[in-house]
């Protein structure tokens, strides 16, 4: 069992990375398809300080890091649909490159809890970290990769949902986007959102390599 301060030093940069790199993403992926307005304003980088949101990075993840789901944000990614070739289609990949970047990160964090157990029985000073903190990435990224999958505005599955309904279903679906926040609190405050979305969570776990460890260290 970690104390309060060993989670949070687990749970960090895991936690930092986690969520810089998914806007980074972002505004790589629109830059690809023709609108360089994040790479203009300097958020095509994984420096976290050009993403962080003091609330939604730092301060809401350590408030729910113990209810059982972490959830937080990073500042948006401008995006600027006149620019993009082929709007509609390319809105939809903006918004899967941050879950795709998420999966992938998962995948990062699982290798370096396998470096770790090969590292263990020479150095667990250096191993037992690279072990806890692997299986912290691999938890939170696919947690965020899952989340941010949900059709609701302003989430990016909602903007995939949105780039696939009718013009005018698109435009009364968007009109939903202020209450997403509002909607996604109350999911979580009421349990809804974790029965929802961790059996997807433990699935995608599972397809990982190390996910046994991961599951020990914190899903047991």
């Amino acid at each position: 069992m970690l104390t309060l301060v060993q989670k949070i030093a687990v749970f960090l940069l895991p936690v930092l990375f986690a969520i810089t790199v998914h806007e980074a993403a972002h505004g790589w992926m629109a830059s690809r398809l023709g609108d360089s307005t994040a790479r203009m304003l300097g958020r095509v980088t994984l420096n976290p300080l050009r993403h962080i949101d003091p609330v939604g990075t730092i301060l809401v993840p350590l408030l729910t890091l113990f209810t059982g789901f972490v959830f937080g944000w990073a500042r948006p990614v401008p995006v600027n649909w006149d620019n993009l070739r082929r709007p509609r289609r390319d809105m939809a990949l903006v918004a899967l490159a941050g879950p795709g970047a998420n999966l992938l990160m998962a995948l990062f964090w699982a290798l370096v809890i396998e470096l770790g157990v090969v590292l263990l029985p020479h150095s667990q000073w250096l191993a037992l970290p690279l072990v806890y903190m692997g299986g912290a990435g691999v938890l939170i990224n696919v947690i965020l990769m899952v989340l941010n999958l949900m059709p609701i505005l302003p989430l990016d599955g909602g903007r995939v949902l949105s780039t696939l309904l009718p013009g005018r279903l698109a435009l009364a679906y968007s009109r939903l986007e202020p209450f997403g926040l509002v909607i996604i609190v109350l999911l979580l405050v009421t349990g809804i959102l974790g029965r929802i979305l961790w059996p997807v969570t433990l699935w995608v776990i599972d397809l990982l390599p190390a996910s046994a460890i991961v599951k020990q260290l914190f899903l047991t």
